[in-house]
């Protein structure tokens, strides 16, 4: 069973550090075992300035579990599925201990950003980028933090507008790019019911 009072002392410390470390999280709906986490993008990398969202999901088995985590922004990072988000981490699989936590967690998903392990990839056609043209796949990184992860950035604003232009309440379309990781046309899907 759920260690509640577990989670809710992690919160709390996520909450107090959430300037420092950079990472924060929000439960979905008053639900315990849903999170949304969200990291910034690590200075000095393609991701700088990024702000990258996280599906958490916890097992009742937590903290003798590993949290279920899934990027819901997209990131075009050898160890991330460019596709559907799943992650490559030793700490989320077999190496996970009750000694960690979901800050310590969050905070490991920050540090692969900065130090990629493209001979373990999650999407191997990014790895494949990564060791044959260095330069392209940080010129697509970046490109896809621009896209995909920058809040403030005039790309997901004129996004925001299209769809309001559609007829879309701002609301609404602003919390369907969000959910879609700021994809546009998987925002506008999900708006049409599809």
């Amino acid at each position: 069973m759920l260690d509640v009072s577990r989670v809710q002392k992690e919160l709390v410390e996520i909450k107090r550090d959430e300037k420092l470390s950079g990472v924060s999280i929000e439960i979905s709906e008053g639900d315990l075992t849903r999170m949304r986490g969200t990291i910034g993008g690590p200075h000095g990398t393609p991701y700088e300035g990024g702000v990258f969202i996280v599906d958490i999901q916890l097992p009742s088995a937590y903290p003798f579990e590993p949290p279920k985590m899934q990027f819901v922004t997209k990131v075009w990072h050898p160890n991330i599925s460019s596709q559907n988000g799943a992650i490559c981490l030793d700490i989320l699989k077999d190496q996970w201990s009750p000694a960690l936590t979901l800050k310590t967690a969050l905070l490991s998903l920050q540090a692969l950003l900065s130090t990629p392990e493209p001979d373990d990839p999650q999407d191997a056609v990014v790895a494949q980028q990564y060791l044959r043209d260095y330069a392209t796949f940080m010129g697509t990184a970046r490109y896809w933090t621009e896209s995909f992860a920058k809040r403030g950035a005039l790309g997901i604003k004129e996004k925001l507008v299209k769809l309001v232009e559609m007829g879309f309440s701002e609301d609404t379309a602003r919390v369907a790019l969000e959910n879609c990781g700021g994809d546009e046309n998987a925002a506008l899907e999900k708006l049409c019911g599809g």
